[in-house]
């Protein structure tokens, strides 16, 4: 059972609420609720951003295919609001079909995200489908490519065969604080602590040759694997105590 799943079993459990399919009133209270709450929290970071893609400056043509490690995305919704969206930079990400994606489908639509919810498969054709409309709208694309259930830190290929397909490149995100909490999860779900200096780093972007051998994609595919742990700081910080 994932960290989310367990935290909205608790959230439900303290307001008497059973998971559905679709939310009822006060789950969606609840949610809005949490939202404000992860709002207040997010005033008291302080956040730097280091574009090497040039997305920001409009180097970089959209839409693009953004990779983040699933235990850095508790700072990702207040880091888009605050950020992405201000720059007018819709997105997407990727939620399950299930009751506990219909909820953080919720909770992500009160920052702008944009909540694409189909069957994880990476080759399931209304994933293809589904993502394919919503590039076509210029939104770009979020996704954890070790989630949900990992391993960790392993780029699972889905995200890159999309990449292929599509034509548009993939760019590494990588959120990093100077004070967090890490939980006992499969991940290591790190989330920065109040008054943190939370950085928000995007790699150089990459594209995948629609024309590759499949030992050409797995060597692509294992170099941006390596781009992405190289970019974990707070890991190596911990590695070092």
């Amino acid at each position: 059972m994932s960290l989310r799943y367990r935290f909205i079993r608790k959230v439900g459990y303290f307001f008497r609420l059973r998971l559905q399919t679709e939310p009822g009133l006060l789950w969606r209270l609840a949610m809005a609720a949490l939202a404000w709450a992860m709002r207040l929290y997010g005033l008291t970071l302080r956040y730097s951003v280091e574009d090497k893609s040039g997305y920001f400056s409009d180097r970089l043509e959209r839409p693009v295919i953004f990779l983040l490690w699933h235990n850095r995305i508790a700072n990702m919704p207040v880091l888009y609001e605050r950020i992405c969206r201000r720059h007018g930079r819709p997105a997407c990400v990727l939620t399950s079909t299930t009751p506990e994606g219909a909820l953080l489908s919720l909770f992500l639509g009160h920052f702008g995200l944009t909540a694409v919810r189909v069957a994880t498969s990476p080759r399931a054709p209304n994933m293809m489908r589904e993502l394919s409309a919503q590039m076509e709208k210029r939104q770009d694309v979020m996704v954890t490519p070790d989630g949900p259930l990992g391993p960790r830190y392993h780029l699972k290929p889905g995200a890159l065969w999309f990449a292929q397909k599509t034509g548009r490149p993939v760019v590494p995100l990588h959120i990093e604080s100077s004070r967090y909490a890490r939980f006992k999860s499969w991940d290591g779900f790190a989330i920065a602590l109040p008054f943190a200096r939370v950085k928000l780093v995007l790699d150089e972007a990459v594209w995948v040759s629609a024309s590759c051998t499949n030992d050409e994609f797995e060597a692509e595919r294992a170099r941006i694997e390596q781009i992405m742990i190289d970019g974990l700081v707070m890991d190596r910080a911990l590695a070092a105590r």
